[in-house]
């Protein structure tokens, strides 16, 4: 009875969480100054590579330059921000290793919408796990993502709308999704570690974030 009250309190906070991002500016900082690349690192601990550039205080992914990543790592958290695309990208969070951040992290998919159904693999989508509700995306456009992770609880919204509710207990198989469809994952979601870098992927694409921002949550 006692976790049952414990995971219905955690349901509640992520719900009232998730609908006052919008209007509640308290508790965030700034995980990018706008100005350089203080706080972020290659996947090898150094120094972000010459492919990411600064450009109007957005972080740009201007050439080929390898995955950027915090130093800091982060378990429970609200993460807001800005991106504009041309094509393929993602935001990566809770990964433990940036060297195999495929396998140790969760990737929220960025990219330009599609023109039917969204996927598992379109913007928005908990890439390969959980497809968004609608496509709300802009191209050629800035779109807002914020990403809400409290425990077992991941939400997005993006430009205001809630696309993605997943609970990552209910992935208790590796390499298979709750639906019955399979996943590239090795390790059931369930296990995996729920805290770790924050990342920005770079798949090829020219990729703008700007107002990169998070609250941490207790």
């Amino acid at each position: 009875m006692k976790n049952r009250i414990l995971k219905t309190g955690v349901v509640v906070l992520l719900c009232a969480v998730a609908q006052s991002y919008a209007d509640d500016d308290k508790g965030f900082e700034l995980l990018f100054n706008g100005k350089n690349f203080e706080g972020w690192q290659d996947r090898n601990g150094k120094a972000p590579g010459k492919g990411w550039v600064v450009k109007d205080g957005a972080m740009v992914r201007a050439e080929r330059a390898g995955d950027i990543w915090t130093k800091e790592r982060f378990a429970n958290f609200i993460l807001d921000l800005e991106f504009k695309t041309t094509g393929n990208s993602g935001v990566f969070i809770r990964t433990d290793n940036p060297k195999d951040n495929v396998q140790t992290g969760i990737e929220i998919q960025i990219d330009n919408p599609p023109s039917g159904k969204p996927g598992k693999h379109s913007v928005g989508a908990i890439y390969d796990l959980v497809a968004p509700t609608k496509n709300v995306a802009k191209r050629n456009d800035w779109n807002r993502l914020v990403i809400t992770c409290i425990d077992n609880r991941i939400k997005v919204a993006m430009n205001g709308t809630e696309i993605v509710d997943m609970d990552l207990d209910k992935w208790t198989t590796p390499r298979m999704n709750p639906d019955g469809s399979k996943n590239k994952f090795r390790t059931a979601l369930k296990d995996f570690k729920r805290e770790g870098h924050i990342g920005f992927q770079d798949h090829g694409a020219v990729v703008m974030y700007r107002n990169i921002k998070i609250k941490r949550l207790k």
